[in-house]
């Protein structure tokens, strides 16, 4: 007679039938870089996380090397905006100084290089506007423009967030005209217009300053457009797949492991971990546990990498069950 529990009845064999793991090589870490001199600024609603100026960079950067983190998602904060981003595509801009800084100091590192205009915008959207309208087409040479100055700052994967249709083919077109034909996309292509991200918009100043990202981002309420979406951008040329929230979204990883070949990348985002974090300072959960489940389900539901705040946590707990 089959008894499932004789497999589960002592750690060591539970460890020998386990069928998903979470690796230290998977995860990705986020990273706020701010302009300014002498600046480590924690985010509140972030416990752990802080904004840093590049000079206070490797106050971060050692943890997360010392950790065995092998990719960092840079997002920058920049001290001038306008009503075209312009300080995104500037060269020597806040993310470009970064990405040179940390490939001098920390060469072993994968950068990989957020692309979008919220950060930099006077009205916060991810797009060129007029008249109260997000415009698509015009804004994609700006993202296209933003992604070639990443590459030759030294990012080693360029990965777009505005969800403005049409830009992973733009920007795969410009890096290749710029000699940069070897540059990854890492594409949020399944990316819901989520009321997780409201710490994100604290630590990177990018809240829209009027409407929303609903005309942008996709309605939580639908599955099979992400499947839409995700075809579109591999058609593109992405090269790896963001589904962006995770937590509420598993089913949507899901479907595009079922469906598509490529690398999906589970964005742990901030409001869940937040929530996370809030609950484990009440005393409400244990956080280890709770966020290792987390780590787990993304992976079961078949995300090969997983960007998480909770990443230098996680990391350690993997070392020392290995250490065990």
């Amino acid at each position: 007679m089959e008894r499932m529990r004789r497999l589960r009845a002592t750690p060591e064999l539970r460890a020998m039938v386990r069928e998903n793991h979470v690796r230290v090589e998977e995860l990705i870490y986020p990273v706020f870089v701010i302009e300014g001199e002498d600046i480590s600024h924690p985010v509140d609603s972030m416990p752990g996380i802080c904004q840093y100026s590049i000079d206070r960079l490797p106050e971060e950067l050692d943890r997360v090397a010392a950790a065995g983190i092998r990719a960092i998602l840079l997002f920058g904060i920049p001290q001038h905006k306008d009503e075209v981003g312009s300080a995104a595509y500037d060269e020597n801009g806040i993310i470009p100084q970064a990405i040179r800084a940390i490939k001098q100091n920390y060469p072993q590192l994968v950068v990989i290089a957020d692309v979008c205009l919220c950060e930099y915008t006077s009205h916060g959207h991810c797009g060129l506007v007029r008249d109260g309208i997000i415009l698509n087409d015009e804004t994609l040479p700006l993202l296209a423009k933003t992604s070639v100055s990443y590459a030759k700052a030294g990012a080693d994967i360029i990965a777009p967030s505005d969800m403005m249709d049409k830009r992973v083919g733009a920007i795969r077109t410009a890096l290749d005209a710029n000699g940069f034909v070897d540059i990854p996309i890492m594409a949020y292509s399944a990316k819901f217009a989520s009321a997780y991200y409201g710490p994100f918009r604290d630590a990177a100043h990018s809240a829209p300053g009027f409407g929303d990202r609903k005309t942008y981002q996709m309605d939580p309420a639908n599955g099979r457009e992400a499947l839409r979406e995700v075809e579109e951008d591999i058609a593109e040329g992405a090269d790896l797949i963001i589904a962006k929230p995770a937590m509420a979204y598993m089913d949507i990883i899901r479907e595009i492991a079922g469906n598509y070949n490529i690398p999906i990348v589970a964005y742990n985002v901030s409001g869940e971990y937040a929530m996370v974090k809030a609950a484990a300072q009440k005393g409400w959960i244990d956080e280890r546990r709770i966020v290792m489940e987390n780590m787990v389900g993304f992976k079961r539901a078949g995300a090969k990498m997983i960007i998480t705040y909770h990443a230098l946590d996680v990391a350690g707990w993997i070392k020392d069950e290995e250490n065990a």
